[in-house]
This record gives C-alpha cells, sequence and structure tokens, in this order.
C-alpha cells in the first residue's frame, strides 16, 4: 500500500515509549469523555475565557463568568488540565496551546459539531453496521437505506452540521478545481451528485456560457433549487432526477465535462465501478471525467490522514455502510475496471483534495 512520504514516515514505525503508549491507549479508552468534556468547554465559554485572559484565571473568577455551579467548573477543568486543553499555575488556569486549537481551528469545531450532531449516538451502532454491512446507526434519526434519503427530513440542528462539514471541506478547493475543469472549456458539463448546487452555481458564475445539470435524487434535487433560486446564472442550472445506486439508471449523454465533488465516497468499490462505467457509457472522445476526492494516501499532513480514515466510520454507520474515503490506489482500480483511463492526478487542492482527470480507454 502506497502513501505520500510523510505518511509513510509516520505509519511504519513505533514512535511512542512504552508509557507515551499506556498514556494514548487510555486516552482511546476515555475518547467519549474526553470529547464531551471539551465540547461542554466550547459551549459554556470556559476556553473563550481563558484565551482573552493570558494571565489566567482563579476557578472563583471562572465561576463567576460562567454563573456555573463550582462543583460543573471544578469537574471541567480538572478533566480537562488531564486533556491538555488547559494548564495550572500559581492557583490560575491558563488555555493550553491544544486549547487554542480546539477553540479557534475552523476545520477543529466543523468536525466537532459534525461527530456531535450527526455521528455521536449512531457510532453505538458501529459493530452492528460492520457485522451486517449496513449502516445500523442511521435508525437513531428514522428508516432510510442511507442518509442521503433522509437528508433533507433530518433535524434542523443535524442538517447544519451535516451540510456546514460537507461545504468545508469542498468549498475550499473550488477556486483551484475550476481552473482545471474549465481549461478545457467545455459548453455542457454534468455534476453528479450536486447536492445543494454548490459547484453548479460557482461554474455558471466562472464561465458565463456554460450549461450545467445536476443528476441527483428527486428530492434533493428540490433542495438545490430552493439553494440556487434567484443566483447569477440559475437559469443555467438544471435538474435531472436519478438514483444512481440503480444499476439501470443511465447517464444523460453527452456532456464536455462529467463531475464528481466528494460522491464517489458515497459508494461501495462495487458501486463505484458501476457507477463509472454508466459515466463512461455516455462519454464520447472529447469527454472528459473528473473525479474529486480526499484520499488518504495522498496527504502531506498527517492529521489530514487521520481525520479522513475516521471519517470512513461515519460511513460505516450512518451514511450507506460499505463506503469510506478511498486510498487513490482503490479508486484508480474502479477507474480502470469501468474503462476509463486516468490522464492526470492534480494534487493539493483546498483542504486536501485530488482531483483524478480521466477520459475513455481506446
Amino acid at each position: 500500500m502506497k502513501m505520500f512520504e510523510p505518511l509513510q514516515e509516520r505509519y511504519s514505525h513505533e514512535r511512542l515509549s512504552a508509557q507515551e503508549a499506556q498514556r494514548a491507549a487510555e486516552e482511546i479508552a476515555f475518547a467519549p469523555v474526553v470529547f464531551q468534556v471539551s465540547r461542554l468547554m466550547i459551549k459554556f465559554g470556559i476556553l473563550d475565557l481563558l484565551r482573552n485572559h493570558r494571565n489566567g484565571m482563579t476557578m472563583e473568577e471562572i465561576i463567576d463568568a460562567t454563573q456555573l455551579s463550582h462543583y460543573a467548573v471544578q469537574v471541567l477543568l480538572e478533566a480537562s488540565l488531564t486533556i491538555g486543553t488547559v494548564l495550572f499555575h500559581d492557583e490560575r488556569w491558563y488555555l493550553s496551546k491544544t486549547g487554542w486549537f480546539l477553540l479557534t481551528d475552523k476545520m477543529t469545531r466543523i468536525n466537532m459539531d459534525f461527530n456531535h450532531d450527526v455521528n455521536y449516538k449512531g457510532l453505538f451502532y458501529l459493530e452492528e453496521s460492520l457485522l451486517n454491512g449496513k449502516c445500523e446507526g442511521l435508525k437513531v434519526f428514522g428508516d432510510w437505506n442511507t442518509i442521503y434519503e433522509g437528508l433533507s427530513q433530518l433535524p434542523e440542528q443535524v442538517q447544519r452540521s451535516w451540510f456546514g462539514f460537507d461545504h468545508f471541506y469542498s468549498d475550499c478547493s473550488f477556486p483551484q478545481a475550476l481552473q482545471i475543469v474549465f481549461a478545457n472549456h467545455p459548453r455542457t458539463l454534468l455534476d453528479v451528485g450536486g447536492n445543494t448546487g454548490r459547484w453548479a452555481q460557482q461554474c455558471v458564475t466562472y464561465d458565463p456560457e456554460v450549461e450545467v445539470t445536476i443528476v441527483d435524487l428527486p428530492q434533493q434535487l428540490e433542495l438545490m433549487r430552493q439553494a440556487v433560486d434567484g443566483s447569477v446564472g440559475c437559469e443555467r442550472i438544471h435538474g435531472y432526477g436519478a438514483n444512481l445506486l440503480d444499476p439501470n439508471t443511465k447517464f444523460p449523454a453527452t456532456f464536455d465535462a462529467i463531475w464528481m465533488s466528494q460522491f464517489l465516497d458515497c459508494f461501495s468499490e462495487e458501486e463505484v465501478t458501476s457507477i463509472l462505467q454508466r459515466a463512461a457509457a455516455a462519454m464520447d472522445e472529447h469527454s472528459r471525467l473528473y473525479i474529486m476526492e480526499t484520499f488518504w494516501d495522498r496527504q502531506h499532513f498527517e492529521t489530514a490522514a487521520y481525520c479522513l480514515t475516521q471519517t470512513s466510520i461515519y460511513f460505516t454507520a450512518l451514511a450507506n455502510g460499505n463506503s469510506k474515503m478511498y486510498h487513490s490506489d482503490d479508486m484508480a482500480h474502479c477507474v480502470t475496471l469501468a474503462g476509463l483511463e486516468i490522464e492526470q492526478i492534480h494534487d493539493g487542492l483546498g483542504m486536501g483534495h485530488s482531483i483524478m482527470q480521466c477520459k475513455r480507454s481506446k
């Protein structure tokens, strides 16, 4: 299994002493507690208080500022001290570097909201999901086969955190992605799994002549139409309702460009191959298929690989039960089986995205 060099260096040998490894094991054992304590240190404003008081605060000052009980503040601070998000010196409490990142790093906050609102309860059913090959954790929200079928019916806060997570990782890649896709001057673009139409809006703004058709579930297309209504170029954004999990569902033909952003990670390898085969059947020799994904093996920073492999478990327990954040070799294998070939891989877009640029095999 190949990985970018920083990951290969990190994962190929033991890095911890015995004592450090024991500590890491206990951090895993208490991970749910650590998560909830840290989330509440943010929600109750304690970390923010400590950030704004660089000379530290006494426990009594924190109690007065938060209006929490002595007991609540004490247990949270003592737990946070051993977690590593706060420091204690001369009877005063301070924000640590880890606490600062937890409080201020946008990616960390997005991930925390996503895990609390979307994943936390459903992860209790991870074991059943792995054994049954189904997203058993989704039942905490409703009776659907996949989370995508019920996305429009999820509680408002859950939707907010889901879309916040989804958009955060894709949006920052769009400026570079637009340059790659429109280097070939497509006049028609098929946006597969276009969600709320954010990429389509970017496309019609970037190029005043391109026509974009979004393929998605009918209920998702309704959310898309509401989202793009009245925006610049919305008259050039069209919808095509389809269930791409159905192997009999054909792609509309023929488009200059086919775009799949953070889409194929929603399917198993067998389903990915089927979708790509049907995409290939709708292409001609001039068409190009662009697959944008955050492949965990192609990350330059180990923290990104960590986040991505952990996100795979969301797919297992809640999204669909059989997909993941892919290793690029696995995706490349599906591309080849589908009758396509990779012309080029563009790495380093936004938050660690890559684009596989594909054409039909000769």
